[in-house]
C-alpha cells in the first residue's frame, strides 16, 4: 500500500484541480490519467534510448519521432508555465490522442478533452506528478516485496477511491474488499480467459491480475514464470466491456498501470443486439452488473430474450453470463436480492436455468450496508458453472452478516468480519457434513429448492435458533411491582412531609 505521504501528495493533487475549477472527480481522475500516461510514454522511450546506447543501435520503435520531441515529458515540464501549457495542450495531448498502436488506453484517447486551461494549474500537476512517482520509485526500491508496477497499481486505486463522490448509483464502486473475496472464491488459474462485462474500472480485472502474480506451483516457481502464461496473462487474457467512454479510459489505464499492457477492454453496450453473436468465449466471468430497472425492450439483443422475456437489467446480465460463458465455464457475480426471490415469470425462469440446466455452485447473502454510502440494497452474490445438461445436486449458501466495515455511510473498519471465515468454509465445503441451518455456510438439496419455486434466498432456508429465557413466576412479579409501589409511596410521604 502507498504510505500517508503520498496520499497526501494525492489529496493535495486533487484539490488542485477542484480549486480551478475542475471539481467531477471523473474528471479529475482523466486529467491526471492524461498525465501519467504522457510520464510513461516519455519514461518508457528513455529506456529505449538508454538501450540503443548500450548496444550502439537506432532506438528500436521510437515512442516520439525526431519532429515530435516537444511531446515529451521530459521537454515541457522544464519550459516556462504560459509556454507550458501551449506545448501540452496544442502538441503533447494531441499527439497522445493519436498514437493508437497495440496500447488499449490509446485506442480509447480519441474522444478525450484537455480541460487544464489554467497554466499554473499544469504548473502544479506536472509538478506534483513528478514528485510522486519519484516518491514511488523510492519506495519501491526499498521494499522487498512491492515493485513499482505493484505500488503504481495502489496509487492508482487510492485515487478511484475518491470516485465516492461522483456515485450516483454505484456502478464503478465495487468494494475493493469485495472485489477481491470474489477473486479468491473463483481461483483464477494462469490460462483463464477472464471477462467482466460491465468493467467500468476494470477492478475485477485487476484483483484477478494481482491474484495470478501472487500464485506459485507445487515447487515453489511463480505459476505467470510457465511458459506462455506470462504472453497469455498480457494479451489473451483479461476482456471487458463498457459502453462509457470514460470508463474504457479509465479502466484501461487502470489495468496499464497495474502491469497488464494490452487487455481487451471494448466499448460495447454488452445487452444490445449488436453484439447478440458473442458467445462461449470465455472461461471466468466475475462482474457487478448494473442494477438500472428496465431497458427498451427493443434494443436487447433477441437471444437473451429467448432465455429470459423480460427488460430488467438484473436478469438480462445473468442469461448474459451463461451466453458468453464456454462450457465449464465459470461466473461470480453480484446480483440484488429481487433476483433470488421475485415472483415474476422472468425471475423464476433465470433461477431455475440455473439450478435445471446448468450448475449452481453458491449462493453468498451479503449485508445491505455494503454498497453504501451509494445503496442501502440487498445483495448476493451467485457462484455457478455452465454446463447445458444440469449439474446442481446441493447449493452451498452462506450468511455473511460483516464484512468488516461499519454499514453505515461512514463505512468505518470494524473488528467484525466474515470474509475470512466464508473463504475457508468455501475451500473445505463439503455437503455430507455442511448441514446445520442454524451455522453461516449450509448446502441445501436440490429438490428442496426446486420446491420452493426455486426461491434462493437465505431466509428460506436458514434456521433460526431461539435460546429459552426462564421468566418468573407472574406471582412472583407481582409482588416485586407492589412490593417496589410501596417503596414509591413511603418516598413520596418523606417528601410531602418535608415541604410542611
Amino acid at each position: 500500500m502507498i504510505t500517508g505521504e503520498l496520499r497526501s501528495k494525492v489529496d493535495k493533487l486533487w484539490e488542485t484541480f477542484w480549486s480551478n475549477g475542475i471539481s467531477n472527480p471523473l474528471s479529475v481522475i482523466e486529467q491526471i490519467s492524461y498525465l501519467l500516461f504522457m510520464r510513461r510514454l516519455d519514461d518508457e522511450q528513455l529506456r529505449k534510448e538508454k538501450q540503443a546506447n548500450r548496444t550502439g543501435r537506432p532506438v528500436k520503435d521510437p515512442i516520439f519521432p525526431e519532429d515530435q520531441q516537444r511531446c515529451r515529458w521530459s521537454h515541457f515540464k522544464n519550459l516556462p508555465d504560459q509556454e507550458r501549457l501551449v506545448a501540452v495542450r496544442d502538441e503533447a495531448f494531441p499527439f497522445i490522442k493519436t498514437l493508437g498502436g497495440g496500447n488499449t488506453y490509446a485506442h480509447y484517447m480519441k474522444d478525450a478533452v484537455f480541460l487544464i486551461a489554467s497554466a499554473a494549474l499544469l504548473r502544479d500537476a506536472v509538478d506534483r506528478v513528478d514528485e510522486m512517482l519519484e516518491m514511488l520509485k523510492r519506495q519501491a526500491d526499498a521494499s522487498e516485496d512491492r515493485s513499482y508496477v505493484d505500488l503504481m497499481g495502489d496509487l492508482y486505486e487510492y485515487m478511484l477511491s475518491k470516485l465516492s463522490q461522483a456515485g450516483q448509483n454505484g456502478q464503478f464502486r465495487t468494494p475493493r474488499h469485495i472485489i477481491r473475496m470474489m477473486v479468491e472464491l473463483m481461483a483464477p488459474g494462469p490460462r483463464e480467459v477472464i471477462c467482466d462485462p460491465a468493467c467500468g474500472t476494470a477492478g475485477f480485472l485487476v484483483a484477478s491480475a494481482e491474484y495470478l502474480r501472487e500464485q506459485k506451483d507445487s515447487e515453489g516457481n511463480w505459476l505467470l514464470n510457465a511458459p506462455g502464461n506470462r504472453e497469455h496473462f498480457d494479451r489473451e487474457m483479461f476482456h471487458g466491456f463498457d459502453f462509457d467512454g470514460t470508463m474504457l479510459r479509465i479502466g484501461s489505464m487502470n489495468m496499464m498501470l497495474h502491469g497488464v499492457e494490452n487487455p481487451k477492454i471494448e466499448a460495447r453496450d454488452s445487452l444490445s443486439e449488436d453484439h447478440a453473436g458473442v458467445e462461449e468465449q470465455f472461461t471466468l466471468i466475475l462482474a457487478n452488473p448494473p442494477f438500472k430497472g428496465s431497458i427498451d425492450k427493443s434494443t436487447i439483443a433477441k437471444d437473451l430474450t429467448k432465455i429470459v422475456s423480460t427488460a430488467k437489467t438484473e436478469l438480462l446480465f445473468v442469461a448474459l453470463f451463461l451466453r458468453l460463458l464456454k462450457l465449464g465455464g465459470r461466473g461470480a457475480v453480484i446480483v440484488p436480492d429481487g433476483v433470488l426471490f421475485g415472483s415474476s415469470k422472468a425471475h423464476k425462469t433465470i433461477r431455475q436455468s440455473l439450478v435445471e440446466e446448468h450448475k449452481l455452485d453458491g449462493v453468498i447473502s451479503m449485508p445491505s450496508g455494503v454498497f453504501k454510502p451509494y445503496a442501502g440494497v440487498s445483495t448476493a452474490v451467485l457462484i455457478f458453472t455452465k454446463t447445458g445438461v444440469g449439474g446442481t445436486d446441493h447449493v452451498w449458501f452462506y450468511d455473511m452478516e460483516a464484512d468488516g466495515y461499519s454499514l453505515d455511510d461512514k463505512r468505518q473498519p470494524v473488528a467484525e468480519n466474515d470474509i475470512p471465515d466464508l473463504l475457508k468454509c468455501w475451500r473445505n465445503k463439503d455437503p455430507q457434513t455442511d448441514m446445520n441451518r442454524a451455522g453461516k455456510a449450509f448446502f441445501v438439496p436440490k429438490d428442496e429448492i426446486a420446491a420452493n419455486g426455486y426461491d434462493l434466498s437465505i431466509n428460506r432456508y436458514k434456521e433460526v435458533a431461539y435460546e429459552e429465557v426462564q421468566y418468573e413466576p407472574p406471582k412472583v412479579i407481582l409482588q416485586k411491582l407492589r412490593d417496589l409501589e410501596a417503596e414509591i409511596q413511603a418516598d413520596l410521604d418523606v417528601l410531602e412531609g418535608l415541604l410542611g
